[in-house]
C-alpha cells in the first residue's frame, strides 16, 4: 500500500479539498498534475509541494471545457509518461431555493459538477484502457444522501455523478478502479465563494462554524482509496463531521 511515484491529476486543486489532497498525496510520494481555473493558486500549491521536496506540475483548467481536461491528461503523459489517477474534484455550489429562479446558477452547477467530471473521465479513460490500469476518483457530496431545501439542484448534480460513477465502476475492465468520495461539512471557502444567496450563505456559514471538519479529512480518504493494492477497489467513502445530521 503506497502512493510512491503514482501520477495523480487533481482538478480544483488550488484551494479546499483539492489543495489538501494535492499536498497530502505529494507528501506521501505521489507526483501531482494540478488543474484549476486560477493559475496563480495552483502555481502556489505546486511551489509549496516543491519546497517540501515533492514533485508537481500544473496547468490552468476550466472543467467546463473538455479540451482543458484533455490537455491536463496530455500534460501528465508528456511529463511523466502516464497517468495513474484522476481526481475529479472541481465543484461549485451557488445554492438557493427553487423559487429564487437562479436558473443560471443551475446551469453552472450542471456544467461544473456533472459535465466537468464527465469530461475528466472522457479525457482519462482512453489512456487508462490503453494502460490497462488507472483510477477515477469522483468527489460527490453528502448533500446527495440527505436532501434538504436550497440544495435541490446541487444535490441533483452530485447524485447524477454518483450514478455515473457506479455505472462506470461496473463497466470498467480489470485493472481500472473507480471511487466516489462524499464529503460532509468541510471547512473551506466553498460557502463564501460559491453561495450567492445572502440568507443561505449566512445560514451555511453558521453551520460551518459549528460543524465543519478540515479538508485534510477528505484528503486522507482519497489517499486511502488510491493506496490500496491494485486488486482492491474502494467503491464509496462517506466522510462527515460526527455532529452532522
Amino acid at each position: 500500500m503506497t502512493l510512491e511515484n503514482k501520477i495523480v491529476a487533481v482538478t480544483g486543486a488550488g484551494r479546499g479539498i483539492g489543495r489538501a489532497t494535492a499536498l497530502l498525496l505529494a507528501a506521501r510520494g505521489a507526483r501531482l498534475v494540478l488543474g484549476a481555473r486560477s493559475e496563480a493558486e495552483i502555481a502556489a500549491v505546486a511551489a509549496e509541494i516543491e519546497k517540501a521536496g515533492g514533485n508537481a506540475i500544473y496547468q490552468a483548467v476550466d472543467v467546463t471545457r473538455r479540451a482543458d481536461l484533455e490537455a491536463l491528461v496530455g500534460l501528465a503523459v508528456e511529463r511523466f509518461g502516464r497517468l495513474d489517477v484522476i481526481v475529479n474534484n472541481a465543484g461549485i455550489g451557488p445554492i438557493s431555493r427553487f423559487d429564487a429562479l437562479r436558473v443560471e446558477d443551475w446551469d453552472a452547477m450542471i456544467d461544473v459538477n456533472l459535465k466537468g467530471a464527465l469530461y475528466g473521465i472522457a479525457a482519462a479513460l482512453p489512456l487508462f484502457v490503453a494502460q490497462r490500469s488507472g483510477h477515477v476518483v469522483n468527489v460527490v457530496s453528502t448533500a446527495g444522501l440527505k436532501i434538504v431545501p436550497t440544495m435541490g439542484v446541487y444535490a441533483a448534480t452530485k447524485n447524477a455523478l454518483r450514478t455515473a460513477t457506479e455505472a462506470l465502476r461496473q463497466e470498467c475492465v480489470p485493472g481500472l478502479r473507480v471511487t466516489e468520495v462524499s464529503p460532509g461539512f468541510i471547512d473551506t471557502t466553498f460557502v463564501d465563494s460559491s453561495v450567492s444567496d445572502p440568507d443561505v450563505r449566512e445560514e451555511l456559514g453558521r453551520r460551518k462554524r459549528e460543524l465543519a471538519i478540515p479538508p485534510q479529512a477528505i484528503a486522507r480518504a482519497i489517499a486511502f482509496a488510491i493506496e490500496q493494492p491494485d486488486d482492491v477497489e474502494i467503491g464509496s467513502i462517506v466522510v462527515r463531521p460526527t455532529a452532522q445530521d
